[in-house]
């Protein structure tokens, strides 16, 4: 799960993409780095462009607003964003975030350059992942605001985001879902996938009209257990508005599991699970409204899941399922 968490920051963990050239920018080292995150800026709206120690600059990023994230809780994030420089040749050593929650704590983080070598980018991962279990949601808001601002250099350091080898995870044909995913039951409910059993009634979806029926499970299909492949989608969906303080947006998210060849339904056709791209969109249900609304993926990976069992619903019926809220397709 760790490094699933970890995995989000994937979209973000990359350099500013501005119209420079690259020698304007350096690599940041170690102690540059556990030093700029001691740096704070006292009037985060007013406070623009602030020196430290005569080295080091903070520039607010493009002279952009605050960024405000309301997310399912309801509860409103600020971010802001500040370009750290070293102010001897005004070269670029990365990006630094604060990020101010609802009661007004602030957490500070520094993103590297992407010349910074691997151990400060896993020094950051760890950061990141420290603040994430204090502030719920971190990594998911933060990786949306990077994902929209910085440009897609992958941190090769992260083997183009996987978390594993190939020979440490099974491949095979074997269509299914980890037990722990969450089946939209036809009584409104929710129920562990490991869980449904003959004779329980499920939604099924149709991906044309959104119309849902109800359909009967005949049987849980049980695979052994192995130390499957799995693909992780991170789906959101965001209305954002302009206002006089900043960028105000509302953010949705929802997280999909499956092995790497189970079919889905996008907007860009009927595709495996594993071969689905950032920025494809796909069907998800709105747990408030009771409607299906489309979703993008924003961030995709691909882990060795642990030895465990993992299944595969047969129905009497419809082509569709809902799991975790996502529209997927029957075996």
């Amino acid at each position: 799960m760790r490094k699933s968490i970890l995995s989000l920051m994937f979209v973000g963990s990359l350099c500013i993409s501005e119209a420079k050239p690259v020698d304007d920018s350096r690599a940041l080292t170690l102690s540059e780095y556990q030093k700029a995150k001691s740096f704070s800026i006292k009037d985060l709206d007013n406070e623009t462009y602030v020196k430290f120690e005569n080295a080091y600059i903070l520039d607010r990023y493009e002279s952009r607003k605050p960024y405000f994230i309301t997310g399912d809780d309801g509860l409103k994030k600020r971010i802001d964003l500040y370009r750290l420089l070293a102010k001897d040749g005004m070269q670029e050593l990365g990006t630094m975030i604060f990020y101010t929650n609802e009661k007004g704590k602030q957490y500070r983080a520094l993103l590297p350059g992407f010349k910074t070598e691997g151990k400060i980018w896993e020094q950051y991962f760890e950061d990141i992942h420290a603040i994430d279990k204090e502030e719920k949601n971190f990594v998911l808001k933060l990786s949306y605001v990077l994902s929209k601002e910085l440009s897609f250099q992958e941190y090769k350091a992260l083997n183009q985001g996987k978390d594993m080898k190939v020979e440490s995870a099974t491949y095979g044909n074997d269509i299914c879902f980890p037990g722990d995913q969450l089946v939209a039951m036809a009584n409104g409910q929710k129920k562990f996938l490991h869980q449904v059993k003959a004779g329980d009634q499920v939604l099924t979806i149709d991906p044309e009209t959104k119309k849902t029926t109800k359909v009967e499970v005949k049987g849980l299909i049980a695979h052994e257990a192995k130390n499957y492949a799995i693909t992780r989608l991170v789906v959101v969906s965001a209305t954002e508005k302009a206002g006089q303080e900043g960028k105000e947006i509302k953010l949705t998210s929802k997280i999909l599991e499956a092995t790497p060849n189970h079919p889905m339904l996008t907007q860009q056709g009927n595709r495996k699970i594993g071969e689905i791209a950032a920025g494809e969109e796909v069907l998800c249900l709105d747990n408030k409204t009771g409607n299906y609304t489309v979703h993008t993926v924003l961030q995709k990976m691909e882990y060795a899941g642990g030895v465990q069992k993992v299944y595969n619903i047969d129905a009497s019926g419809g082509t569709t399922f809902m799991m975790n809220d996502v529209m997927v397709m029957q075996k």
